[in-house]
């Protein structure tokens, strides 16, 4: 599904990717461990194309993304790829109906079928009676849940997770490992995830180590 290979990037004098290559499949749930300053997160976010290498190449079902220019880049990152970040990134200011209809507006989608596609997300993970909740009411668990339905809406090929339960207590960190698996199960989602989370790195169904740039094991 995706295919990376000899990935490098520097900033200034400091290697942070030394050539890394990476193969994730469909349907897979890979976690990427590894001590901070390892480079999991650039990683990520050059897989997730929202930054850019500075070497190697990245396949996506057969497409070269370094070929494409940034409006193209951000079409096919909308369309293709969602994203779960530690610290939730919900607008405050909308409900979590809203927020979830983010990404599906963005992508010109009509409203009416964008709303009735998130109430469904929204009620599959259990927030259909938190749906007109403002961030601000919502608890870290709730709040991680709706940043998950986001991440859904478009349907996307791939979710990137960094460091998804990392803001969470123990508890909503065990909710939202299980509902990682159910939606791989249900959906056949296919999830990468960087995580210093043991528990999660070993539930998953292949687990990666980098160390100083480089994948290890």
């Amino acid at each position: 599904m995706i295919v990376a290979k000899g990935i490098v990037k520097k900033y200034g004098n400091l290697n942070v990717l030394k050539g890394v290559d990476i193969t994730i499949s469909k349907g897979e749930i890979m976690a990427i461990t590894g001590k901070s300053g390892a480079g999991k997160s650039t990683l990520l976010h050059i897989l997730g194309t929202l930054d850019q290498a500075d070497a190697g190449s990245i396949y996506f079902e057969d497409q070269d993304i370094r070929t494409l220019n940034n409006q193209e880049i951000a079409k096919f990152r909308n369309s293709e790829i969602g994203f779960v970040f530690q610290f939730h990134y919900l607008l405050p200011e909308f409900t979590a109906l809203e927020n979830v209809c983010m990404p599906g507006l963005i992508a010109k989608k009509s409203e009416n079928e964008v709303i009735k596609e998130a109430k469904i997300l929204l009620d599959y993970l259990g927030l259909s009676d938190r749906m007109y909740h403002k961030p601000g009411a919502l608890s870290g668990g709730e709040q991680q849940r709706v940043s998950v339905a986001r991440s859904l809406i478009n349907r996307p090929s791939v979710i990137f997770a960094d460091e998804p339960s990392g803001n969470l207590d123990i508890q909503s960190s065990k909710d939202l490992h299980s509902l990682l698996f159910k939606l791989r199960n249900d959906f056949n989602q296919t999830f990468v995830l960087v995580t210093h989370n043991t528990e999660l790195a070993a539930m998953s169904d292949r687990c990666l180590e980098m160390r100083d740039g480089v994948i290890i094991s």
